[in-house]
């Protein structure tokens, strides 16, 4: 029961390119339910990890990774399509490049752990709902322009309120050393 999160982890980011490449070649109902799927294993890995004490170094980096390639993937795809309005895909991108480098720095520098704000998981579950909106509308035929249009307005407020905070986090963070006219730079 030790590797099972992991193990629905790694399934979870092997899906990512099969989704891909389904929703690029017009797939989108069998896109969605894939997706579906990914987003049932990433519940059930976190509840298995926390149910059967199988919480591990490996799946702390392998999850938020499995979830950002699996999102922005989707939403590149969708972008790209014209499914998706190409410059959302495009603010969606950039708010998880700059969440990357600042984990990134963060870790190594050898500063204190940081965990995901509120704000970036009402994010990340707007992000969600939006491209499952779009593969079930596309796929299935649920819902409709309103719906998904809706939700693009809710992706990019929280988008934009996500990067902010994670922008204003990171400049209170910085050790005094490191900002302009801090200590570090002075002979």
């Amino acid at each position: 029961m030790r590797h099972v999160p992991n193990l629905l982890t790694l399934a979870r980011l092997l899906s990512v390119p099969v989704t891909v490449w389904l929703i690029a070649h017009g797939r989108m109902g069998v896109a969605f339910w894939l997706f579906v799927a990914a987003g049932v294993t990433d519940a059930v890995d976190g509840a298995v990890a926390r149910l059967w004490n199988a919480r591990s170094r490996l799946g702390q980096w392998l999850d938020p990774l499995a979830d950002k390639v699996l999102l922005v993937s989707i939403y590149v795809v969708l972008g790209i399509s014209g499914a998706l309005p190409l410059w959302l895909t495009v603010l969606v991108v950039l708010r998880d490049v700059l969440i990357v480098l600042y984990a990134a720095v963060y870790m190594l520098a050898g500063w204190m752990q940081t965990s995901p704000i509120l704000i970036s998981k009402v994010n990340t579950a707007a992000q969600i709902t939006l491209a499952a909106a779009v593969l079930a509308r596309l796929g299935q035929g649920w819902g409709g322009e309103g719906l998904t249009a809706a939700f693009v307005t809710v992706v990019t407020v929280t988008t934009l309120a996500s990067g902010t905070a994670y922008l204003i986090a990171a400049s209170r963070r910085v050790p005094v050393d490191f900002r302009p006219g801090g200590r570090g730079g002075e002979g």
